[in-house]
C-alpha cells in the first residue's frame, strides 16, 4: 500500500514564485526513530482517514522524508529584540509541502529540527525532545481555547544527544512537523526591503493576496487592493493579539521572524501561560528587560507591524499603510472587551443590554481588581463559574461570599468595589438570561490551564522512565478544557 502522507496532492504555489525565496535543503538523517505524537484531527483537514494512515506512514513521511522533494528552507530577516538582523532564515527547518484542503485552503507542512541549512549559523539544526513536546501542548491548547495557531502534525523522536544551554545536558533530540496557512513571515519582505529588490516584493504580495486573501482579488485598482490587504492583516494581528490577552498566554518572543504574514500564532519557544495575573510577566529568561512581557504584546506587534510597513514603501502608498496601521488599536479594543466579557458570564449579544459606561467599567474593574490583589488570572474565573449563582442578580453580598470570606484584608475592600459592579451589570439583563450567562462562563473558563508546573510534571517521566502517559494524559485535558 502506498504511504497516504506521500501520495497527498501537494502543490508548488511557494516554489513556483522562484529561487530568490529559498534555498532547496536536504534532510538530516536520523538514528531513531519513535513517533511520540501524530494529530488524527488534522487528517481530515486534508483529506486522509486516522484509521488508513499507520504511524509508519508518519515516520517515513516526517521522520525519513523518503521520496519527498524539493524540501524548501525560506530567506527571511527580523528585527530581534528591536535589532536588525540580516543573516536569519530556516536554520532547523524547511517547507515540506503545501496541501490543498477540503475546506478549498492551501495549508503548509513546516519542519522544526531537520537537520542544518544554509541559514544555522554554524547550529546543528536540531530541536531538543521537550521543546517539541512544548510546542504539541501549546499549540493544541491555544486552539482549544479559540486561539488562531498553527498545530503539530507529528513529533518523532530521533535518537541522537543534543547538547544545550537552556536544559540539562545532553538530551534527547527529536524533529517536528508543524501545520499552518502559511510560513511567510513580517521578516519575508524586510529582507526583500533590505537588500533592495521591491520588484520581488510585488510578486510576494500579489501571492499572498491569491493564495491567503482571496475575497480581495475582485479589488480592481491595485494601490486599493493593497490598502485593503494591510488592513486586514492589521486586524488579524490585533485579533491574535487579543486572543492570547485573553487567555492569559505570553508567547515570549515576538520578533518579526515571528510574525506571520495571515496573523496566525506559530513557533512556541519559552511561551508561558500567566498564572498570578501580572502585566510585567515575562515569559522567556533571556528577556531581561520585559520587552516581550504579558503586558507589551499589543504594543509590541503594533511595532512590528509598523516595521513592516517601511518595509512595503516601494509599493504600498504611505496613506494606505497609515489607514491599514489605524486599524490595529481599535480593532484589538474590540476583540479583547468582548472575549474578556465573555469570560465573566456576558455573550456578545447579551453585552448589547448593558450600557456604555457599565461594560467599559465592568472591564476597569476586573483588571484592577486581578493587578491589585495578585490572583491567579485562570483561578478567578473559574472560581467565578463554579460560585455562580443567579440570585446574585439581585444581591452583590452573595457575589464570591465564600472567596470574600478567605480573603485578605487589603483585597476585601477591592472584591467589595468589583461585585458591586459586577452585580450592576448582571442587573441589566432579563432575569431568564442568568442561565445564559451561566452557560457563557462555562462555555469559556478552561478547568485546566496549561502551566509550566505541568509541563514539567509530564517531563519528569519522561526523562526518567520513559513514561509518555502523563504527557497524553495531560495533552486530552488541554483540548478538553472546560470538561473536568
Amino acid at each position: 500500500m502506498a504511504n497516504p502522507l506521500l501520495t497527498l496532492p501537494y502543490e508548488s504555489a511557494l516554489a513556483d514564485l522562484g529561487a530568490d525565496y529559498y534555498d532547496p535543503v536536504t534532510a538530516a538523517t536520523f538514528p531513531e526513530h519513535s513517533l511520540r505524537f501524530r494529530n488524527d484531527e488534522l487528517l481530515g483537514k486534508v483529506g486522509l482517514k486516522p484509521e488508513g494512515v499507520s504511524d509508519r506512514d508518519f515516520i517515513e513521511a516526517f521522520g525519513q522524508f523518503q521520496d519527498h522533494q524539493p524540501l524548501l528552507a525560506l530567506r527571511y530577516h527580523g528585527y530581534q529584540f528591536r535589532n536588525y538582523n540580516p543573516f536569519l532564515g530556516d536554520g532547523r527547518g524547511f517547507l515540506y509541502g503545501q496541501v490543498r484542503g477540503t475546506d478549498g485552503k492551501l495549508y503548509d507542512f513546516g519542519t522544526k529540527g531537520s537537520g542544518p541549512t544554509p541559514y544555522s549559523r554554524g547550529g546543528d539544526g536540531r530541536l531538543t525532545l521537550k521543546g517539541g513536546v512544548r510546542e504539541v501542548l501549546a499549540a493544541e491548547a491555544l486552539h482549544a481555547l479559540g486561539v488562531n495557531t498553527s498545530r503539530t502534525l507529528s513529533l518523532i523522536e530521533t535518537g541522537e544527544s543534543l547538547y544545550r544551554g537552556d536544559e540539562p545536558s545532553p538530551t534527547r533530540s527529536a524533529v517536528m512537523v508543524r501545520f499552518s496557512h502559511s510560513h511567510i513571515r513580517f521578516g519575508t519582505f524586510e529582507r526583500l526591503s533590505y537588500i533592495k529588490r521591491p520588484d520581488l516584493i510585488r510578486p510576494l504580495l500579489d501571492h499572498v493576496i491569491a493564495v491567503y486573501y482571496p475575497h480581495l482579488q475582485s479589488i480592481a485598482d491595485q494601490q486599493d487592493r493593497y490598502a485593503q490587504w494591510f488592513a486586514d492583516l492589521s486586524e488579524r494581528l490585533a485579533t491574535l493579539v487579543a486572543q492570547w490577552m485573553s487567555v492569559g498566554f505570553c508567547q515570549a518572543v515576538l520578533n518579526t521572524d515571528n510574525m506571520s504574514i495571515t496573523g496566525e500564532g506559530f513557533d512556541y519557544g519559552p511561551f508561558a501561560f500567566m498564572d498570578e495575573y501580572d502585566p510585567r510577566f515575562t515569559a522567556a529568561y533571556f528577556d531581561y528587560s520585559g520587552l516581550y512581557c504579558y503586558g507589551n504584546q499589543p504594543g509590541a506587534c503594533y511595532w512590528n507591524l509598523e516595521k513592516l510597513a517601511i518595509a512595503l514603501t516601494d509599493i504600498i502608498d504611505k496613506p494606505n499603510l497609515e489607514a491599514g496601521l489605524a486599524q490595529y488599536q481599535p480593532k484589538y479594543a474590540e476583540v479583547f472587551s468582548d472575549r474578556l466579557r465573555q469570560k465573566l458570564g456576558f455573550t456578545p449579544d447579551l453585552s448589547l443590554a448593558l450600557s456604555a459606561i457599565a461594560a467599559r467599567d465592568l472591564l476597569t474593574h476586573t483588571l484592577d481588581l486581578l493587578e491589585k490583589t495578585h490572583v491567579s488570572y485562570p483561578d478567578f474565573f473559574a472560581t467565578l463559574t463554579r460560585q455562580f449563582d443567579p440570585n446574585w442578580q439581585n444581591d452583590a453580598s452573595l457575589i464570591l461570599a465564600p472567596t470574600l470570606e478567605k480573603s485578605d484584608p487589603a483585597a476585601v475592600e477591592l472584591l467589595h468595589q468589583w461585585r458591586s459592579h459586577y452585580q450592576h451589570c448582571l442587573s441589566q439583563l432579563p432575569a431568564e438570561k442568568m442561565s445564559d450567562v451561566q452557560n457563557c462562563l462555562q462555555a469559556t473558563n478552561p478547568k485546566t490551564v496549561l502551566l509550566r508546573s505541568q509541563i514539567e510534571a509530564v517531563w519528569a517521566p519522561i526523562t526518567e522512565q520513559d513514561n509518555w502517559q502523563p504527557f497524553y494524559e495531560l495533552l486530552k485535558k488541554v483540548r478538553n478544557p472546560m470538561k473536568d
